[in-house]
């Protein structure tokens, strides 16, 4: 992806999507229960050690990486009887340690084992770090893993797993892989997120195939994408900055200061974290998202010091056997440098704390629990009958994209969305895990039935929250309006609420449209709600009550003011209705009256206007006359606005060469919303908020 290339995300696309994974499996423990896998036992020393051997890794990582993989023991003490090893120690000792271009003891840990009455045998690979610093979180300690599931008959590998940021992001994985190509690792800066290279360029992460080169992963593809029909889009984290996406880090603080000033960190700098150039300080003080992040650069290259080939490190590998006496990783929960509310804090302190024990986790002793690609699975379960068949797990799925004025709108009165280079956040607070965007997709997989808030942030950008409904099937759920998730940079956004204390609608969803862009946001809502809209946008906010009645609002912000956009007392029903009709009528006479006052106007110009006229005083009738509970001369009336609708739309033809362009688009779009209204005001049961 190109940071320049804008194009409409189409809201249909990531619908199309979800049909093509539909209700596929996806990772770890799920609500549907899969079937279970065999018993594993232990390989011997000699077994395993030659397995390891055979597949031992080479490593490729950032050239700002500042954490490599290194042996936890040096850092080790006792406490309560118990081997530790505590974040301060190990982050402090690996950085006293350290000299340019040397890292401490490179090492990579093994685990091997075979499935009972099965040729089918896993080695394990476990990379540690002394810390994880990220763009969602950071953390004491990190260990990320690679799983090589060989078959022992044919000696050949089946499946690589690499393992990504969490439970709830897909793995990076490979089928079938050919067998005298040596497992290499591209590491995510910071994170350690593992991803795979299996094509001719070894340093570069490949998602698709293109013309003679192999795709680095055989991830389930996200089929039926409309913007990309002649692209297949493999649902994996991958490795977004080297897909041309950016990445803003963050800097971790203790007790209100960040790490590096700690006095528990004397070795620690602010040159031992990821860099300047890579970091967001604040969130709050960016008013657009950063252009200037840069891309991932290769540095530091690490090999098993018993294979023949160059390398920047040579590495040890150890069985995982003799560490296993470790009882914990600790480290006290760290802070967002940045003012982040203490729920938010709290409800993600797993990925602001530290890490459990590798050989504490399912996946030590079953691997296969790790297996996140619901056709890696079923294709090993009808190879091996030790591996079970997989289960449908729920997964809420989306796009987030930028919302952005148009250039087809008259000036700040309409917007466009388009593509995204810079990564967004995504935490479902019902179930909290943030969870990093890839190539602007962002998925949640193995979500528990039921109602849910979904907020998305991103460097400078408004936050965006809504409610998702997650049914119990297995299948995808769309976020967003049909996918979709359009963000606003800050500098461009405002507030708008609806509703107050002194609301008398008991609201179940609201939805907001743009003149241009159209449909942006739809949520249900207890009570009131708040949204961040851009203000270049010309927005319909629809809301409907507990008994589906529907009312409609124009909102047109002022682009530069600060200030907050309210709809105090939300109502529904027929009266308010027509008083939307009349509004967007009126706005859009007003525009065209406009150009008579400047002299610019014709004959078609000036009937255009009186016919907008007309449709305005009809609505204000036919609001006044559902107030008085007069439904039969509302709707008459109504008949009157829907006949004078056509009556401007005629006269719109006629003036469209006497228009400016943005400024018919416009017109047209607004009375095509001003139809919509009439119509449902003709259907609505219920005249206005008091009866």
């Amino acid at each position: 992806m190109t940071d320049d290339v804008e194009f409409d995300a189409g809201r249909r696309s990531v619908l199309g999507a979800l049909a093509g994974i539909g209700g596929a499996a996806l990772a770890g423990c799920s609500a549907f229960k899969r079937e279970s896998d065999g018993q594993t036992s232990s390989l011997d020393g000699e077994a395993a050690r030659e397995l390891a051997t055979e597949f031992a890794p080479t490593l490729y990582f950032d050239a700002n990486e500042p954490w490599f993989p290194t042996d936890p023991r040096p850092y080790a003490s006792e406490r309560d009887g118990e081997t530790v090893v505590n974040g301060f120690d190990a982050v402090d000792g690996y950085h006293d340690r350290y000299s340019d271009g040397d890292p401490p003891d490179p090492t990579v840990f093994y685990n091997a084992v075979a499935y009972e009455d099965s040729p089918l045998a896993v080695v394990q690979f476990w990379f540690y770090s002394v810390f994880d610093q990220f763009t969602t979180n950071f953390h004491w300690h990190d260990w990320e893993v690679l799983h090589v599931f060989v078959d022992t008959e044919t000696d050949e590998p089946q499946l690589y797993v690499a393992s990504s940021h969490s439970r709830t992001v897909p793995n990076n994985e490979f089928l079938d892989p050919d067998p005298a190509m040596v497992p290499r690792i591209l590491s995510e800066l910071g994170s350690h997120s593992s991803t795979l290279s299996v094509n001719d360029v070894p340093d570069r992460f490949q998602r698709v195939a293109i013309e003679d080169m192999l795709a680095d992963i055989t991830n389930t593809a996200l089929e039926g994408v409309e913007d990309l029909a002649d692209l297949e889009l493999p649902l994996a984290y991958g490795l977004p900055r080297d897909e041309g996406s950016r990445l803003p880090y963050l800097v971790p603080e203790y007790e209100g200061v960040p790490i590096y000033e700690h006095e528990r960190l004397p070795s620690v700098t602010r040159e031992s974290l990821i860099g300047d150039d890579l970091t967001v300080r604040s969130y709050d003080t960016l008013t657009s998202p950063p252009t200037d992040l840069p891309m991932r650069e290769t540095g530091l290259v690490f090999r098993h010091r018993d294979r023949e080939a160059d390398a920047d490190v040579e590495y040890d590998l150890v069985p995982s056997s003799e560490i296993e006496h470790i009882a914990a990783f600790t480290g006290p929960q760290l802070s967002f440098e940045f003012t982040v509310p203490d729920v938010v804090e709290d409800a993600i302190a797993g990925h602001i704390t530290t890490t459990g024990t590798p050989w504490s986790q399912p996946r030590y002793g079953n691997p296969a629990a790790d297996i996140s690609v619901p056709n890696h699975r079923t294709a090993l379960a009808d190879r091996y009958d030790a591996i079970g068949e997989a289960a449908p797990i729920n997964s809420v799925i989306a796009r987030v994209t930028e919302a952005v004025t148009t250039d087809d709108a008259p000036e700040n009165e309409g917007l466009t969305t388009t593509e995204t280079a810079v990564e967004s956040v995504v935490l479902l607070e019902s179930d909290p895990e943030a969870v990093p965007t890839f190539g602007g997709i962002a998925v949640v997989q193995d979500v528990s039935a039921g109602d849910h808030r979904l907020t998305v942030n991103g460097a400078g950008r408004a936050p965006h929250s809504e409610r998702v409904a997650v049914s119990d099937d297995g299948k995808p759920t769309a976020a967003g309006v049909s996918g979709e998730i359009p963000l606003v940079a800050r500098d461009r956004a405002t507030k708008l609420e609806i509703g107050g204390e002194k609301t008398a609608t008991d609201l179940s969803t609201v939805a907001v449209e743009d003149d241009f862009a159209g449909r942006l946001y739809e949520s249900s809502v207890d009570g009131n709600d708040a949204i961040y809209v851009h203000t270049g946008g010309a927005y319909t906010t629809e809301v409907r009550d507990s008994d589906d009645a529907i009312g409609a609002y124009r909102i047109n912000p002022t682009p530069g003011s600060e200030s907050t956009v309210r709809i105090e007392r939300p109502e529904t029903g027929k009266a308010q209705l027509a008083t939307f009709v009349a509004d967007i009528a009126d706005e859009t006479r007003e525009e065209i009256a406009a150009l008579s006052s400047d002299g610019g106007s014709s004959s078609a110009v000036e009937g255009l206007e009186r016919a907008l006229a007309a449709v305005v005083e009809a609505a204000r009738k036919a609001a006044e006359r559902a107030r008085d509970s007069e439904r039969g001369t509302a709707d008459k009336q109504l008949t009157t606005v829907a006949e004078r609708l056509q009556r401007v739309e005629q006269r719109l033809t006629e003036a469209s060469g006497d228009l400016p362009e943005p400024l018919s688009n416009a017109s047209q779009n607004r009375m095509e919303q001003a139809d919509r209204r009439t119509k449902q005001a003709r259907n609505a049961e219920k005249h206005s908020a008091d009866n």
